[in-house]
């Protein structure tokens, strides 16, 4: 028989209760939604019996939420018996609860308006393995309306399903009244790469920083280069923290060409180059190449993560010049 170390024997008993304790955890996890669903259900029915709803059913929570909080404890207040009801309402059909997110992630999802948006922060959650503080933030600044509206049109994945506009970098630390430089900025990125890559998008691998790109005559340094392995390309981020120029949008296409060129593999589809500016002047962006391109971008990134409505604001703006300006290309 085959002697097996100290260390091989830790490590095959540890994979053992890591495994026990997750199976332990989905079984808890998915038993406590369909409990909470089940409250939910019962409470509406309950409801709809009433001859005066609101009022009704506003005494029945109080006297209710008295009586469970005596047989069970915490957990049944008024306010959890109202998530319950809302949870219910939400997603009617039990079958369709998805047992990878926790009733806290519910709890978030539940006070969205559109069935849309909970769909798209459902799908994100489960694919990037979100976790509650994850999905309160994305919710909070607002991700699935910063989207590129195509993305809204098909459930397709390509770019557009994965860009945003703008994006936001509050979890750099940088004070945004202050100036940074580019390599500043850019330092900040790979300290807090990992926040970086949830911000953004999916299927994103850091590949290189100042990856150096060598021809004939000229040597040059590309700030960052990821891989998306849905998309199957290499994408190259140029930083600039003034006002993007055209010699901006000339130096990423080059970059972009140059790297398809060099880099890209055989397996792989064609490079997308994407701005990301502090200030985009549109005009520019609509007669240039980015506005014919479907591998050139530019976004603009915020430093702090604006009030609501000021970032509502910024999105409806942007929406609005892009159906423009969509609209002024289908005419002849």
């Amino acid at each position: 028989m085959m002697e097996i170390s100290e260390d091989s024997l830790f490590q095959s008993v540890k994979e053992i209760i890591r495994q026990s304790r997750e199976k332990v955890f989905r079984i808890a996890n998915s038993t406590l939604l369909l409990t909470y669903w089940q409250i939910g259900q019962l409470i509406v029915e309950d409801e709809q019996q009433g001859k005066e709803r609101a009022e009704y059913g506003k005494q029945t929570l109080k006297n209710l939420s008295k009586k469970l909080s005596l047989e069970f404890g915490k957990g049944f207040d008024e306010s959890n018996l109202r998530n319950m009801r809302s949870f219910y309402q939400a997603f009617p059909i039990c079958d369709a609860l998805r047992h990878e997110l926790s009733w806290t992630h519910y709890r978030l999802l539940i006070r969205l308006d559109h069935i849309d948006k909970m769909n798209y922060y459902i799908n994100e959650a489960v694919q990037n393995n979100w976790n509650y503080r994850d999905l309160k933030r994305q919710i909070n600044s607002l991700a699935y309306e910063r989207g590129v509206l195509e993305h809204k049109k098909s459930p397709a994945e390509n770019i557009h399903s994965i860009l945003k506009d703008p994006y936001i970098f509050e979890f750099l630390g940088l004070t945004p009244d202050q100036k940074f430089s580019e390599k500043e900025i850019e330092t900040a990125i790979i300290d807090h790469i990992q926040k970086f890559l949830l911000e953004f998008g999916k299927g994103f691998a850091f590949v290189a920083r100042q990856q150096h790109i060598s021809t004939d005559t000229s040597d040059f340094y590309i700030d960052l280069v990821f891989y998306n392995y849905i998309l199957k390309c290499f994408v190259i981020i140029d930083l600039k923290t003034g006002e993007l120029s055209h010699q901006d949008i000339g130096q990423i296409d080059m970059y972009v060409r140059m790297y398809d060129d060099l880099k890209r593999g055989e397996g792989d589809n064609p490079t997308i180059g994407i701005l990301l500016c502090s200030e985009k002047d549109e005009t520019i962006v609509k007669y240039s190449v980015l506005n014919d391109k479907n591998n050139l971008f530019a976004s603009k990134y915020l430093l702090y993560l604006p009030k609501e409505e000021e970032l509502k604001e910024i999105i409806d703006q942007d929406r609005i010049r892009f159906e423009l300006d969509q609209n002024n290309n289908k005419q002849p």
